[in-house]
């Protein structure tokens, strides 16, 4: 896997490229707002990009979508249902006080827990990890696993926006994202990656 690290908008959040080099398709999660650094490696490469997942329905997570759907019209939107009023309504979302425009969209595919998705020999399995938000979602494939703003290193996500949840979220981290080995590599929304091995020893939360 072909794995790239983009800052975007002015929080700044961790957007991800994830592609088969050989295969040459690809996948976004989370952008957060326009990033040309993201457009010319993609172009460089001749990456497809095939769906862009996002973890959440915050405003600094989403302000990228309609942009990237425009530029990569082939290209599906992945989110969990249960964030659907974030998506849809600019208030919920926060978008303007995140990136200072209003994000309004419908995605394209909802899915679940257990679900999975291919991108070329990827296989993209979807953890509902709930408590950011109603419809919080990770990303696991291979020994990686993209969380949103689920768990961070040595620290966890808000619950105080509206649907957060503490209690949720806890969970989310101890039966989702703890059941993994310990190698696994955690790619947050914001701040460094961490080991979910590091993240059970050494997380104040845990």
């Amino acid at each position: 896997m072909d794995i790239k690290l983009f800052y975007t908008g002015p929080m700044p959040v961790n957007t991800y490229l994830c592609a088969d080099e050989e295969s040459k398709q690809a996948f976004i999660v989370d952008p957060g707002a326009v990033s040309k650094p993201l457009e010319s490696y993609i172009a460089a490469n001749e990456y497809e990009i095939k769906y862009i997942v996002l973890t959440h329905g915050h405003g600094d997570h989403i302000g990228g979508v309609l942009h990237y759907k425009e530029l990569y019209p082939e290209a599906k939107v992945v989110a969990n249902t249960k964030d659907d009023y974030l998506f849809q309504d600019s208030r919920e979302n926060m978008a303007v006080q995140f990136v200072g425009y209003p994000v309004t969209f419908r995605a394209d595919i909802y899915v679940y827990d257990g679900d999975k998705l291919e991108v070329g020999p990827m296989e993209l399995t979807i953890l509902e990890t709930p408590g950011h938000t109603p419809g919080g979602i990770s990303i696991l494939v291979g020994n990686v696993v993209f969380c949103g703003d689920t768990l961070f290193a040595g620290s966890i996500g808000r619950t105080d926006f509206t649907g957060g949840s503490y209690r949720d979220l806890i969970n989310s981290v101890k039966t989702k994202l703890f059941t993994l080995p310990d190698d696994t590599f955690v790619l947050p929304g914001h701040m460094r990656q961490t080991t979910i091995g590091h993240e059970k020893k050494y997380n104040p939360f845990f």
